[in-house]
């Protein structure tokens, strides 16, 4: 079994990092990138039986900063 977490910041809240990157862009000739918001993706393998709730409560105390990111799960 395999959990899919894709954290990203909020909404409003800056990314610097994702600045640097547009900023990093442009300077190498791609002129069309607006804006880039920047994240992570955490893949998970989990023994049978381990639930969605399980991997949620993972991402609320450890996987995710949730003052100020947000986060999606998905289990296969």
């Amino acid at each position: 079994m395999r959990a899919v977490v894709t954290v990203n910041l909020k909404n409003g809240v800056l990314d610097p990092q994702g600045e640097a990157i547009k900023t990093a862009l442009g300077s190498m000739g791609f002129g069309g990138v607006e804006g880039v918001r920047q994240g992570k993706i955490i893949e998970l393998d989990l023994a049978d039986g381990t639930s969605e709730a399980e991997v949620t409560e993972m991402c609320e105390k450890l996987l995710a900063n949730t003052v100020i990111e947000s986060y999606s799960v998905q289990v296969t």
